[in-house]
Protein backbone atom coordinates (compact mmCIF):
# COMPACT_ATOMS: atom_id res chain seq x y z
CA UNK A 1 0.00 0.00 0.00
CA UNK A 2 1.30 3.29 -0.81
CA UNK A 3 1.31 5.19 1.67
CA UNK A 4 -0.25 9.03 1.64
CA UNK A 5 2.86 11.25 2.52
CA UNK A 6 4.55 9.17 -0.77
CA UNK A 7 1.90 10.19 -2.98
CA UNK A 8 1.81 13.31 -2.07
CA UNK A 9 5.86 13.59 -2.49
CA UNK A 10 5.42 12.14 -5.75
CA UNK A 11 2.57 14.28 -7.27
CA UNK A 12 4.79 17.44 -6.07
CA UNK A 13 7.48 16.04 -7.84
CA UNK A 14 5.71 15.16 -10.78
CA UNK A 15 4.90 18.73 -10.73
CA UNK A 16 7.42 20.75 -10.27
CA UNK A 17 9.01 19.00 -13.32
CA UNK A 18 6.35 20.02 -15.77
CA UNK A 19 6.84 22.54 -18.23
CA UNK A 20 6.31 26.26 -17.38
CA UNK A 21 3.48 28.27 -19.03
CA UNK A 22 5.50 30.84 -21.97
CA UNK A 23 4.18 34.02 -19.63
CA UNK A 24 5.57 32.80 -15.89
CA UNK A 25 9.00 31.96 -17.54
CA UNK A 26 11.57 34.99 -16.42
CA UNK A 27 13.75 36.61 -19.19
CA UNK A 28 17.70 35.60 -18.71
CA UNK A 29 20.04 39.01 -17.98
CA UNK A 30 21.72 39.54 -21.83
CA UNK A 31 24.04 42.79 -22.18
CA UNK A 32 22.59 45.50 -24.26
CA UNK A 33 26.39 45.78 -25.38
CA UNK A 34 25.44 43.15 -27.78
CA UNK A 35 23.21 45.17 -30.01
CA UNK A 36 25.38 48.66 -29.28
CA UNK A 37 26.51 48.64 -33.22
CA UNK A 38 23.44 47.66 -34.26
CA UNK A 39 21.49 50.79 -36.40
CA UNK A 40 17.55 51.80 -35.32
CA UNK A 41 16.38 49.72 -38.46
CA UNK A 42 18.58 46.89 -37.48
CA UNK A 43 17.27 46.37 -34.05
CA UNK A 44 13.94 47.03 -35.08
CA UNK A 45 14.15 44.27 -37.47
CA UNK A 46 15.84 42.37 -34.86
CA UNK A 47 13.36 42.51 -32.57
CA UNK A 48 10.72 41.29 -34.95
CA UNK A 49 12.68 38.06 -35.62
CA UNK A 50 12.73 37.19 -32.36
CA UNK A 51 9.62 38.52 -31.49
CA UNK A 52 8.34 36.24 -34.17
CA UNK A 53 10.47 32.89 -32.80
CA UNK A 54 9.26 34.00 -29.24
CA UNK A 55 5.42 33.79 -30.42
CA UNK A 56 6.36 30.22 -32.29
CA UNK A 57 8.24 28.89 -29.11
CA UNK A 58 5.44 30.04 -26.77
CA UNK A 59 2.99 27.88 -28.59
CA UNK A 60 5.28 24.94 -28.37
CA UNK A 61 5.87 25.62 -24.76
CA UNK A 62 2.09 26.07 -24.44
CA UNK A 63 1.72 22.64 -26.08
CA UNK A 64 4.23 21.17 -23.81
CA UNK A 65 2.79 22.63 -20.83
CA UNK A 66 -0.72 21.15 -21.48
CA UNK A 67 0.85 17.81 -22.66
CA UNK A 68 2.62 17.81 -19.10
CA UNK A 69 -0.44 18.55 -16.87
CA UNK A 70 -2.36 15.83 -19.24
CA UNK A 71 0.60 12.93 -18.99
CA UNK A 72 0.90 13.97 -15.14
CA UNK A 73 -2.90 13.62 -14.41
CA UNK A 74 -2.66 10.19 -16.63
CA UNK A 75 -0.08 8.61 -15.88
CA UNK A 76 1.88 10.49 -13.21
CA UNK A 77 4.67 11.56 -15.60
CA UNK A 78 5.55 15.21 -17.01
CA UNK A 79 5.60 13.19 -20.95
CA UNK A 80 6.17 16.43 -22.62
CA UNK A 81 9.24 17.24 -20.76
CA UNK A 82 11.08 14.08 -20.56
CA UNK A 83 10.58 14.06 -23.90
CA UNK A 84 12.52 17.40 -24.51
CA UNK A 85 9.14 19.92 -25.44
CA UNK A 86 10.28 21.85 -23.13
CA UNK A 87 10.86 25.40 -24.27
CA UNK A 88 11.94 27.10 -21.12
CA UNK A 89 15.38 27.84 -21.94
CA UNK A 90 15.09 29.27 -24.72
CA UNK A 91 12.37 31.46 -24.14
CA UNK A 92 14.07 32.92 -21.38
CA UNK A 93 17.38 33.42 -23.50
CA UNK A 94 14.56 34.99 -25.89
CA UNK A 95 12.60 37.17 -23.80
CA UNK A 96 16.38 38.54 -22.61
CA UNK A 97 17.57 39.41 -26.21
CA UNK A 98 14.28 41.29 -26.61
CA UNK A 99 14.68 43.19 -23.60
CA UNK A 100 18.14 44.11 -24.44
CA UNK A 101 16.98 45.51 -28.12
CA UNK A 102 14.29 47.31 -26.08
CA UNK A 103 17.27 49.30 -24.26
CA UNK A 104 19.38 49.88 -27.03
CA UNK A 105 16.07 51.16 -28.89
CA UNK A 106 15.31 53.32 -25.73
CA UNK A 107 19.45 54.58 -25.85
CA UNK A 108 19.83 55.38 -28.85
CA UNK A 109 16.00 57.15 -29.48
CA UNK A 110 15.00 55.39 -32.21
CA UNK A 111 10.93 55.32 -33.33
Amino acid sequence: MISKSFAISFCLVALVACAKAPEKIAAVEVGSDSYARYSCKQLQSEKLKISQDLANLSAKQKDAASGDALGVFLLGLPISSMSGNDQEATIAIAKGKVQAIDRQILSKGCR
